[in-house]
């Protein structure tokens, strides 16, 4: 990663914990998601929401209803839930919408827990 994607990363994150920090666990993850556009748009970062990632199949495009939550600065995949825990199928998803969209760096986020570090998983592809 660069720098420039390391620095914007910390602002993600530091936005991630200001959003929990405010709201707490146990809103739907709609309410998250516009909190945390917002706090990243305040941050000085370009963000876009529910990103239409479509699947491509032998050069033909099909719209299947795929969709990035957020993507920071066209780098940072970021995938938001609000759920008990973390399952196989969340970091399927998030990894999906990487390879679909090209980019190697993804936040995968659960508001939905006390401590936040606790719902926090980078990954990278």
């Amino acid at each position: 990663m660069d720098f420039l994607t390391e620095l914007n990363y910390k602002k993600l994150l530091d936005a991630c914990f200001n959003v929990h920090k405010a709201l707490g666990p146990g809103l739907l993850e709609s309410s998250y998601e516009l909190c945390l556009a917002y706090e990243l748009q305040k941050s000085g970062l370009q963000v876009a929401t529910q990103v239409p990632m479509p699947i491509t199949y032998e050069e033909i495009k099909f719209d299947a209803g795929y969709r990035i939550d957020l993507l920071v600065e066209d780098s940072i995949v970021v995938e938001l839930k609000a759920v008990e825990e973390f399952h196989p199928v969340h970091l399927a998803q998030i990894m999906t919408y990487m390879k679909l969209s090209g980019n190697r760096l993804g936040l995968l986020v659960n508001f939905n827990v006390q401590l936040l570090k606790n719902g926090i998983k980078r990954v990278i592809i």
